[in-house]
């Protein structure tokens, strides 16, 4: 029973080591699973959905496909500071094609798994499932997203319903 403890252990932790493209938001630096990233683009005219939640900024055109918008800094609760890098990462959330601003992009780092640290843990009431880890690289730490956690399956239903009724 040990060994298949262990070998589940192994498998998840190997999982975590990588490339990440890595982008700032407040100040802060994280990291997206290189293989979650489709493209990068600028920050382009963004239609507003109404009855949508605040993190949901709307929908763009993507040659002639309607994405849904993500605001990490609404969804995490941070203030705006009108940054004028600003630029959408398109990634796949839990199979739907998705951006999401942030502030600046930074570089694609291979990040080893002795790297890589668990989340600490903050006390009951602080949510920390979305990141996959802590990582250390070129000096700095980087927080590394489970994209596929950063919205409940909620809040995966209203960037659907957003690119529905924009379609």
């Amino acid at each position: 029973m040990s060994t298949q403890t262990e070998s589940v252990s192994t498998v998840a932790t190997q999982s975590r080591a990588g490339k990440y493209l890595t982008f700032f938001l407040a100040g802060e630096e994280y990291g997206l699973e290189i293989l979650k990233v489709s493209e990068i683009i600028g920050m382009q005219p963004i239609t507003r959905v109404p009855r949508m939640p605040e993190f949901v900024r709307g929908v763009i055109n993507l040659r002639g496909k309607v994405i849904p918008i993500t605001d990490l800094r609404a969804k995490f609760r941070m203030e705006h500071d009108g940054s004028e890098d600003s630029c959408i990462i398109v990634v796949q959330m839990r199979g739907i094609q998705t951006g999401i601003v942030v502030d600046r992009v930074s570089e694609v780092v291979a990040i080893a798994e002795a790297d890589i640290e668990d989340a600490p843990s903050f006390g009951a009431g602080i949510r920390t499932e979305f990141l996959l880890g802590i990582g250390k690289a070129g000096g700095r730490v980087k927080l590394l997203l489970d994209i596929d956690k950063v919205l409940a399956s909620s809040e995966i239903a209203a960037l659907e319903a957003a690119q529905s009724h924009a379609a």
